[in-house]
């Protein structure tokens, strides 16, 4: 064993415990590329600071800005509280802690840190966190956490392992002396299986982080921030940054488990037009399929000539598609039964193979199944063949949707091998099948007491909790296992806390064997990152120079340099739209910024209630998309009016925001900035607001404060700042009146409105005359809110270019500069806009006393503007400006 450290650049800091022997499995960088860095340095030059004792081995990293502080990672046992500790989660012996040892094995390593009491920890996923977007560390009534790394098929359970596997966090430290924060990350490269715990123990003086891994080494990144902002840019430069997004992605999609026809797809479409509701992007599930194998389309529901129309017709009026893709392949039956896409993965040698070298045959929605292997030789050929075969035949998508990919299967094993392949029934009843119907009522809902309609109200009265409390709280290296002697690849001697129990329940089995010698055990965490990238490359050769558009399940460190993700199958219940904000917090951590949840919830029966305030809470995500489960009530937004009416007007303001939304993922895809921000990030200093995920910033700029919980109209929320900060609201262009204090702030908020807020020293540029599609939208003028602080000051900037091409591209940025009568426009940059700036909208202009008499553009007065008194608000009308020059404003 060995530990080496590195100083690759000022802001990093790597050090990595190694068998020299080099048995153990590391990530290949042709699987994952790490980037190097853009400045190499002396150690002498770094924040961090890498200490070490040789006997018995222990380091620890301090920041030379703060020599005297609390290291900020500490492996010494000096540092950690006394052993044998009894088990710190009574219910788990497994955190029973008899010492704190660094331990390598081949099958089991563990390092310990300790970390300051109660010390906020946020990431390590991917998870729904019972505690919120704060990890739960043990302190102020916590139990701790066990954090399983392990991809996992299922319906997102609270407190357990899910799709993806993200050993990186970041840790936010306030000095209560200086009041003053700063911030770094901790990152652990590894696909092995692992536990990662945050415990306190009792009447320990520090909290601690515990790493169990099942394989691989003990490879760390830590990045010195000292913003959340900076760390997370820290690590989208280690890891790769996100994936450049076309412009459509950002409109709204719709979906269901349960348009079983081309027609019923059709008749969606028809309907939200009719509706006037926006839409994007039209997906399909599995019920495209044919015997529910991948790359076909049911003859008789989805005939391929019809789908090839219809998709046409959707294109005409620029919109999209979007189907499925299933991680498995179907096995063919017999000699009779011809598909292409298993007799070609055969013939190209591209399928995971059991540890006797014959077929691993795996059980999934089309019956027995075989599973491509993305380290095969020719698993790109074969991948994108399918993919450009598919297309040629009549689905002709614009984008990729990335199911299974854990990888999932139903059974235990290879348990196709030698089996009667006949049998295509999955062991389960499927959702809306007999026996499987989704019959229960939305949640809070009581047919005893309110009838059969399942509507807000009956004879006027609310019927969310009728008869109950409704009280809740929301809560090239060697081969690893594969070429080690005297392991166990099966069971391994450490179990970690999968929720399924053993590793190869619903999954790969573990000795499941890869090209080149590797096993599941080792590989397993990076299937749906592999297929991730083999898609985004063929879609890349499908669609010359346009960029991919991807959504996946299961993810990896660097998944966001191909694909995006939605947060999984969801459930339609108050606390899992709540959860929605924390998982796409996690998901900008993870540098994967593209990502929301199902709006209005996936499994279960959703509710008029939940859905509009969840279609408004989704409008204001990156990715929003409605989708739900086969045999549940259909939810799409114009199925009732209030959530109707309640889409159009977000849809409404979210169109407006394009630009800005787009500028934030330019800038995410360029520097690696998160587009969503916890409010800590933009106010590190005030620690009322460490565990808030009630709300959230999109950028620096717009707050929203969602309705989150039924039977209300009013909702509380936070104004970052104390009173330092002009918060105006978006609708209205009022000046909120907010605590100085840090406490909440009731606002109104009836059904069919959610709140959002505009910080002062902002200038977003807007999209002037929302339209149904984005490409419609983005044909319209624009026009500029700029939202003044005190002193008159304001800035933003605005990046764009065709939305569809892959950069380097020809590009425009502006930017926008205000002060004190003056608002300057310059840019940089060749792309020519031919839409015009029509108008411009100043907030915090003179008073009721001093109003401005002269408005002047380029120098020149003009007549069409208006000044309100009571907003302190100039509008200048029909100005006809081109962005492509420099431009003046001013106002005295």
């Amino acid at each position: 064993m060995r530990a080496k450290r590195e100083f690759t650049v000022r802001l990093r800091l790597h050090v990595n415990i190694y068998d020299t022997a080099k048995s153990q499995f590391t990530v290949p960088s042709s699987v994952v590329e790490l980037q190097s860095g853009s400045q190499a340095i002396q150690k002498n030059n770094s924040d961090l600071i890498f200490n070490y004792s040789p006997s018995p081995f222990a380091f620890w990293i301090t920041r030379s800005s703060e020599p005297d502080a609390q290291p900020l990672f500490d492996t010494r046992a000096s540092s950690l509280p006394p052993t044998p500790i009894p088990p710190v989660i009574s219910t788990d012996n497994t955190t029973a802690l008899d010492a704190f040892p660094l331990i390598f094995e081949d099958q089991y390593l563990q390092l310990t840190s300790a970390l300051p009491l109660g010390a906020n920890i946020y990431g390590l996923g991917e998870v729904v966190a019972s505690s919120g977007f704060r990890r739960d560390v043990g302190t102020n009534g916590g139990n701790g956490t066990i954090q399983t790394m392990w991809a996992r098929d299922i319906a997102d359970p609270i407190d357990q392992n899910i799709y993806g596997s993200h050993s990186i966090y970041m840790e936010h430290r306030y000095n209560e002396t200086s009041r003053r924060s700063q911030t770094h990350g901790v990152f652990l490269f590894s696909s092995a299986g692992s536990d990662i715990l945050l415990l306190t123990p009792p009447s320990s003086n520090v909290s601690l982080i515990e790493y169990r891994l099942i394989g691989g080494t003990l490879d760390f990144y830590f990045f010195s921030g000292p913003s959340p902002q900076k760390v997370i840019e820290q690590y989208g430069e280690l890891v790769g940054l996100p994936t450049w997004q076309p412009a459509w992605a950002f409109g709204f999609h719709l979906c269901r488990w349960g348009y079983t026809t081309v027609n019923e797809t059709k008749e969606q479409v028809t309907k939200m037009r009719e509706a006037n509701i926006p839409l994007e992007v039209m997906w399909n599930d599995i019920d495209l399929y044919h015997a529910v194998r991948d790359f076909t389309s049911d003859p008789v529901s989805f005939p391929a000539d019809e789908m090839r129309s219809f998709i046409r017709e959707l294109a005409s009026n620029n919109q999209h598609y979007i189907p499925i893709v299933d991680a498995a392949v179907a096995k063919q039956i017999n000699s009779t039964d011809i598909y292409d896409p298993y007799t070609r993965g055969t013939e190209l040698d591209v399928f995971v193979k059991n540890p006797n070298s014959t077929e691993y045959v795996g059980q999934v929605w089309p019956g027995y199944t075989v599973f491509p292997d993305w380290f095969s030789e020719n698993a790109q050929k074969y991948w994108t063949e399918a993919l450009t075969n598919w297309s040629n035949s009549g689905i002709e998508f614009s984008g990729i949707w990335l199911d299974m990919n854990e990888a999932s299967s139903f059974c235990d094993g290879s348990c196709g091998t030698g089996a009667n392949l006949s049998n295509t029934t999955a062991p389960f009843i499927l959702p809306g099948d007999p026996g499987g119907e989704v019959t229960n009522y939305p949640e809070g809902y009581n047919s005893t007491i309110s009838g059969p309609s399942g509507n807000i109200t009956v004879n006027g009265t609310l019927t969310y909790g009728a008869g109950e409390s409704t009280d809740s709280t929301l809560s090239k290296r060697g081969l690893g296992a594969g070429g080690q002697k005297d392991v166990d690849l099966n069971t391994p001697p450490y179990a970690i806390h999968n929720g399924n129990g053993r590793l190869s329940l619903h999954a790969l089995a573990t000795n499941a064997t890869h090209a080149g010698g590797y096993v599941e055990l080792d590989t397993h965490n990076l299937w749906g990152m592999m297929e991730e990238k083999a898609t985004h490359l063929a879609l890349q050769s499908l669609h010359p120079g346009k960029r991919p558009f991807l959504i996946s399940r299961s993810t990896f460190p660097s998944s966001g340099k191909w694909t995006g993700h939605w947060l999984g199958d969801n459930f339609s219940k108050w606390q899992y739209m709540y959860f929605n904000i924390q998982g796409v917090l996690q998901f900008q951590l993870f540098q994967i910024p593209m990502v929301g949840a199902d709006t209005c919830g996936f499994n279960d029966n959703t509710d008029e209630e939940l859905c509009g305030r969840w279609m408004q809470l989704s409008a204001f995500m990156p990715f929003y998309r409605n989708h739900n489960e086969r045999g549940a009530l259909s939810q799409e937004p114009y199925r009732w009016d209030s959530v109707a009416n309640a889409s159009r007007t977000a849809m409404n303001v979210r169109y407006s925001m394009l630009p800005y939304w787009y500028t934030l993922f330019a800038n995410a895809s360029q520097f690696g900035a998160p587009p969503v921000r916890a409010l800590f990030y933009e106010f590190p200093d005030e620690p009322e607001l460490f565990g808030i995920d009630q709300q959230y910033l999109i950028g620096r700029d717009i707050l929203i404060t969602p309705v989150l919980t039924p039977n209300v109209s009013t909702v509380d929320g936070i104004f970052p700042g104390r009173g330092r900060v002009i918060w105006r609201d978006w609708y209205t262009h009022n000046v909120v009146n907010s605590s100085t204090d840090g406490s909440p702030t009731t606002l109104s908020a009836p059904l069919g409105h959610i709140n959002v807020h505009i910080r002062d020293g902002s200038a977003i540029l807007l999209h002037g005359q929302p339209a149904y599609t984005v490409a419609e939208t983005r044909q319209g003028p624009y026009s500029l809110l700029v939202s003044q602080a005190a002193d008159g000051f304001a800035f933003g900037t605005a990046y764009i270019d065709d939305g569809e091409s892959i950069p380097p591209t020809p590009s425009r940025t502006i930017e926008f500069h205000a002060v004190k009568g003056s608002l300057k426009i310059s840019g940089s940059g060749s792309f020519a806009l031919q839409e015009t700036l029509e108008t411009v909208t100043v907030l915090g202009v003179g008073n009721t006393e001093k109003r401005p008499t002269t408005v002047s553009v380029q120098e020149k007065e003009v007549s069409g503007w208006e000044y309100v008194p009571a907003q302190q608000k100039l509008v200048l009308s029909g100005l006809g400006l081109s962005l492509n020059h420099n431009l003046t404003i001013t106002w005295s």
